[in-house]
């Protein structure tokens, strides 16, 4: 076999496909490295010992797995993992009873419930099944707006506080023309909250776009401004604030005993705690049509080695990405198990959200 990694199934032969499939299954399943004797019983072909090393030096060759320590057994490499996970993972369904205990928890009393609540459900729920920890990325205000008020600070700037139906506020700093009179804020405070009561951010923008292509004759030119300037900025196109949810963590360390394993986990918790780095993980997976998968240091983004991340994006009543939810634990994840769990609970939130 050639010395370079192998970065596709074609490269290999139908045993080395079968004995690798061993290998990744096995270690799925224990977390433990596995051994050519063990590997020959579960061949659905009739292989010596023998002749499994010499595959399996093949396979170490090519990068796909790895002998952790100098016992005999061999484990999958990232490089493997993500080979098997792309080529050879075969993704179930969930059962209808899955389905419904996900739909039951997160629909209860959803009429009543604010929507950072619904994703910290999910997030716990997602925790739950899959005995990982549960991840939400989404924009901080995705909830229906109540009021708005321009509170000026210096010449130039200018606070946009915005009130949402739960009573949660988010203030913004945006650039108001140095000439904008007092009565101009004043103007664009009483204009917006009139038009954007019971409105979603999403809406609330197209709903001002339209009007003011209309009705701007009306308004003050410096008030149609500072309207456009702070419609434009609560619909995240001035990088709006994310609002990061993580829960159970705890299952993260609940099947360590080895001390590197514990080091691990800890850097992931910093990580987690300085959240910059997994929100910009997470917004790559946004611009993703389904559930995308990250496994280990592939993601140069930080030290997540030794973790996986599987995540899938949810949609608004108009179709747009306004967040993102998933899983991180470790690479010896139930991938088939958890992908259509990740994919239901994130579509099952774009139904609700609407």
């Amino acid at each position: 076999m050639a010395n370079h990694p192998t970065h596709n199934l074609s490269d290999l032969n139908d045993r080395s496909v079968e004995i690798f499939r061993t290998i990744v299954e096995s270690f799925l399943d224990t977390g433990e490295p596995v051994g050519s004797r063990n590997i020959s019983r579960h061949l659905p072909m009739t292989l010596s010992p023998a002749s499994v090393r010499n595959v399996m030096s093949d396979l170490e060759e090519a990068g796909l797995i790895t002998q952790p320590h100098t016992s005999a057994g061999r484990m999958p490499t990232e490089m493997g993992l993500r080979l098997f996970v792309d080529g050879l993972l075969q993704v179930g369904d969930l059962s209808r009873e899955e389905r419904a205990r996900i739909e039951k928890q997160i629909s209860k009393d959803v009429k009543n419930k604010p929507v950072e609540d619904m994703l910290t459900e999910a997030g716990e729920l997602l925790s739950g099944l899959s005995q990982c920890a549960g991840i939400v990325l989404t924009e901080k205000q995705i909830t229906r707006l109540k009021q708005i008020e321009f509170v000026r600070l210096e010449p130039g700037k200018a606070l946009a506080v915005l009130v949402g139906e739960d009573n949660n506020v988010e203030n913004r700093i945006i650039d108001i023309p140095n000439d904008l009179p007092p009565s101009a804020l004043v103007e664009a405070s009483n204009y917006l909250s009139s038009r954007l009561q019971g409105t979603t951010l999403t809406e609330a923008k197209v709903n001002i776009e339209q009007e003011l292509k209309t009705q701007s004759n009306e308004l003050d030119a410096l008030t149609t401004k500072l309207i456009q300037s702070g419609v434009a900025l609560w619909s995240g196109e001035n990088n709006g604030k994310k609002s990061l949810i993580v829960r159970g963590r705890s299952k993260l360390i609940e099947d360590i005993n080895a001390a590197e394993e514990l080091e691990r986990v800890r850097k992931l918790f910093d990580d987690l705690e300085t959240k910059s780095e997994l929100v910009n993980l997470l917004s790559a997976s946004e611009k993703a049509r389904g559930v995308r998968i990250f496994i280990g240091s592939e993601n140069k983004l930080f030290s997540l080695s030794g973790s996986s991340i599987v995540a899938a994006p949810f949609k608004d009543s108009d179709r747009n990405i306004v967040g993102v939810m998933g899983i991180i634990g470790p690479t010896r994840l139930n991938y088939a198990r958890i992908i259509p769990m990740v994919d239901y609970t994130a579509k099952l939130m774009s139904r609700l959200i609407t």
